[in-house]
């Protein structure tokens, strides 16, 4: 259905709800396919190595795709950022890109000066930054808040655009579903999500498509809610194509102190671990795995190697619904060690006994090209209107984030979680980086 302003304005005095219009508004781009589309990018904060300097960059300037230097067809228009700090990149940025204007507010990135909403795309960037900690260890980041202000100026105007939201949704479950469902329901593509669901793997492999499996594992460096997202979401995008596609989360169970270890040495998941095979196969996927005696060449770290290197580690396992099983573990340094591994490889045991396995790639720090094909989809969102890959997953891995943190914070209980019962089909075509 199209609105007129008229009809539009009548509409919300007769109570159009804060979830948003059951009908579907005219997205800005679909008019405007002869021209440069323009992107407002919000964010938190811009400085060297942050999300917004790595994603709106690579809009400015261009990046490597498919060997040669690529300059996306499409020009960020403004820029609002929350702090300003020392260290700030974006002062330059604007200075450097006059045609890049100065957002004082979010509605001005988004109207341009106007009464209306006079961009194509939303880049929605709240990572980094100075915000509150709260007492589960989750950073405040105000996502949601940043996506409330967008959709109100959607709803005042009449007009959608696509959003990209970076990494998880929310840190609150609830405010993360009631982003999904407005989406849902004002129809404007949406996509989101961590650089690790399409980033590079070694070997450069997927899960079979409809694959049958029966329990995976994934590993990284521990760093509760915000690495968390990252871990899951590498995983998701591995096992999400499995026989019957996604069937959501029946429970999530943290594991920290000594009932981690417990569960390490118990060897299986019936005995309340893992598959200790799964683990095996995942170290020696790894390409930065600490050496951790004094001899040639790489040698698995022991149990007690683990608990002297990573005391404090966690883990969490899930039970989805179609009876698969996960785990993710976070192996958490201890000063003076060194990380007991600085990468995350996955493995994946399918119903015959044999084991898929890769590991997702992120190159040397100063590089981080693992954004490039992250940027490329969000050329793909602004260009079609649509996320060329489900939001669901999105959806999905921030729920089970919160969740295990929750269930850390409630002392290991298990969490039941039919909220999650999330239900899509992935895209047989990978979308992971090949090149």
């Amino acid at each position: 259905m199209t609105f007129s302003r008229r009809d539009f304005l009548t509409s919300t005095i007769a109570g159009a709800t804060t979830a948003g219009l059951a009908g579907r508004l005219t997205p800005l781009h679909a008019a405007s396919k002869k021209r440069r589309l323009k992107i407002a990018a919000i964010t938190t904060i811009y400085f060297k190595y942050s999300h917004a300097q790595h994603i709106v960059d690579r809009f400015l300037e261009g990046y490597s795709w498919e060997g040669r230097h690529h300059r996306p067809d499409m020009d960020v228009a403004s820029l609002y950022v929350e702090q300003v700090g020392e260290n700030d990149l974006s002062r330059e940025r604007l200075k450097r890109f006059p045609g890049m204007k100065h957002a004082e507010t979010i509605e001005q990135a988004l109207t341009l000066g106007t009464d209306s909403l006079a961009v194509d795309g939303v880049l929605l960037i709240g990572e980094h930054g100075n915000f509150p900690v709260n007492e589960k260890g989750q950073t405040l980041y105000p996502r949601y808040e940043y996506f409330k202000q967008i959709v109100d100026v959607y709803r005042k105007s009449g007009r959608t655009a696509p959003i990209f939201n970076d990494k998880h949704l929310s840190w609150n479950w609830k405010w993360a579903r009631e982003m999904y469902d407005t989406a849902q329901k004002m129809d404007f593509g949406f996509m989101a999500g961590s650089s690790m669901a399409v980033g590079r793997r070694m070997p450069a492999v997927d899960l079979p498509w409809k694959a049958k499996i029966r329990e995976s594992l994934v590993m990284r460096p521990a760093w509760l809610d915000g690495g968390d997202i990252h871990t899951l979401e590498a995983l998701q995008a591995i096992i999400e194509r499995r026989n019957k596609g996604e069937s959501g989360i029946q429970w999530v169970e943290a594991l920290t102190g000594d009932r981690f270890w417990k569960a390490m040495e118990a060897g299986s998941w019936d005995k309340g671990g893992w598959d200790n095979q799964l683990m095996e196969t995942a170290f020696t996927r790894s390409n930065m795995i600490q050496v951790v005696r004094n001899n040639y060449g790489v040698v698995l770290p022991t149990v007690a190697d683990l608990k002297r290197m990573a005391p404090q580690s966690y883990a969490y396992r899930f039970q989805y619904n179609d009876g698969t099983r996960a785990t993710a573990l976070a192996f958490q340094e201890s000063p003076g060690q060194g990380r007991i591994l600085s990468d995350t490889p996955v493995a994946v045991k399918l119903k015959n006994d044999s084991i898929f396995s890769t590991l997702v790639y992120l190159p040397y720090y100063t590089m981080r090209n693992f954004f490039n094909p992250l940027v490329n989809h969000m050329e793909t969102l602004f260009s079609t209107g649509k996320s060329p890959y489900p939001i669901e997953r999105t959806l999905l891995t921030t729920g089970m984030t919160a969740a295990g943190v929750e269930s850390l914070f409630q002392k290991q209980k298990r969490i039941e979680t039919p909220h999650l019962a999330i239900k899509y089909k992935s895209t047989e075509e990978s979308t992971f980086w090949r090149t």
